[in-house]
């Protein structure tokens, strides 16, 4: 009761609308957020930094939605429009597809995921201006819901900011696919002494690391966090993602999953991350 008051005051005094579709007067619709309630799927094969030329398997990549229509009205509001009361739908959503993703690890997709073993919830870094820009770190609050999501499912998760900026990176919005590659050389590991422990210490028990970010468009910020895990020696498993920009193909054809992969051969990735497996099945909505 005292909640709805408080929201019917703050409605008189600061109108709200549904940022996907502008209903006014809700803070959001089940219609805008239903897409990025869905079972995630695998979107590596639409994203061309990942792409890696040279016949061994991208990084997995999955994502519940696509970054259109009314998702991304309510992924830009949430992350650039100060809209942080997004955050119980999106972070809901993270955690969902965290828990779908976790089923996937423990039955051994798309890397065998030993008993007991550790997973480190790695967000994509967020540059120093966008943090104080934005009074708050969005993406650190989709990392800690898919690593609750994970440790429904029994994995031993937990997030580790281990990734930082390095120089003086642009905001992507708005950039083309060429400003956004300038990326690759623009994320390291964090140089703080708790962030470089935490690497250490997953390094030494060989703790694999799960990515996560807001979108995924030409996946530099992905393949430039992924290289700079691999060079510190801490193997990547994927990464998830809330919404991907639809490949050219995808928004003609309908969606088919990754071809069959080989198992996991150690070394086969010079980047440290095991190729896309096989588990994934229509069938199971995560493809």
């Amino acid at each position: 009761m005292l909640r709805q008051a408080l929201d019917d005051v703050t409605r008189l005094v600061l109108p709200v609308a549904c940022p996907g579709c502008g209903l006014p007067d809700v803070r959001w619709c089940r219609a805008c957020v239903a897409p990025l309630v869905a079972p995630p799927r695998r979107r590596e094969r639409g994203v061309p930094r990942l792409d890696r030329l040279d016949g061994v398997p991208p990084l997995p990549v999955w994502a519940p939605a696509d970054y259109a229509g009314p998702v991304r009205g309510v992924v830009v509001a949430w992350k650039d429009r100060g809209r942080a009361d997004l955050d119980r739908p999106l972070g809901g959503a993270a955690s969902r597809a965290g828990a779908a993703v976790g089923r996937l690890l423990l039955a051994g997709s798309p890397a065998p995921l030993p008993p007991r073993a550790a997973v480190l919830v790695v967000p994509a870094p967020t540059s120093a201006a966008a943090r104080r820009a934005r009074g708050r770190d969005p993406v650190a609050v989709l990392a800690r819901s898919v690593a609750s999501g994970l440790v429904a499912t029994g994995v031993a998760a937990r997030t580790a900011p281990l990734l930082g900026q390095r120089g003086h990176p642009r905001d992507q919005v708005g950039l083309g696919a060429r400003a956004r590659g300038a990326r690759l050389g623009t994320v390291g590991l964090a140089t703080g002494p708790a962030a470089r422990r935490r690497a250490e210490d997953a390094r030494r028990d060989r703790v694999a690391c799960l990515l996560v970010d807001d979108v995924v468009t030409t996946g530099a910020t992905l393949a430039a966090c992924e290289t700079a895990l691999a060079d510190a020696g801490l193997p990547v498993l994927g990464a998830l993602v809330l919404a991907a920009t639809p490949a050219p193909a995808e928004r003609r054809e309908p969606v088919v999953g990754p071809s069959r992969g080989a198992p996991w051969q150690p070394g086969r990735r010079s980047s440290g991350s095991p190729p896309v497996g096989a588990a994934d099945t229509l069938a199971r909505g995560l493809v």
